[in-house]
C-alpha cells in the first residue's frame, strides 16, 4: 500500500504545474509529437523535455522516437488506475484509513 501512495504522490507532484495539466489535457485526445506540443507553449525544448520527463517518469505517458522526433501519448492503463485511486480516496470505503485510525484509537 505505502508504494502505491508513493507512486501516486509522484502523479500529484508532476500534475501540480498548470502547463502539465494543460499537456495532459491535450494528449487525451491522442498521440502527439514533441513539436506539436511545443507550438502551443511560449517555452523552450529543454523546458518542455522537462516536463515530459515528469511525466513518464510518473507513468503517466508513453514516448516513442521516430526518426530525430519523439511522440507522446497517454498511458492509458496508468491513468486508469490513477482515477481509480481517486475514487477509492474520495468515497466513503470499508478500508478507508479514517476507519482504521478510529478503530486503533477505541482500543
Amino acid at each position: 500500500m505505502d508504494a502505491q501512495i508513493e507512486w501516486n504522490a509522484k502523479i500529484f507532484k508532476a500534475l501540480s504545474d498548470p502547463k502539465r495539466l494543460r499537456i495532459i489535457e491535450m494528449l487525451s485526445c491522442g498521440e502527439l509529437c514533441a513539436c506539436e506540443i511545443l507550438e502551443k507553449f511560449h517555452i523552450t525544448q529543454p523546458t518542455l523535455s522537462h516536463d515530459m520527463k515528469l511525466l513518464c517518469d510518473a507513468g503517466l505517458l508513453k514516448a516513442r522516437r521516430d526518426g530525430k522526433w519523439m511522440y507522446y501519448s497517454l498511458n492509458e492503463e496508468n491513468v486508469q488506475i490513477f482515477k481509480q485511486f481517486i475514487c477509492r480516496i474520495t468515497s466513503d470505503t470499508p478500508d478507508c484509513i479514517c476507519k482504521k485510525c478510529s478503530l486503533k484509537n477505541n482500543d
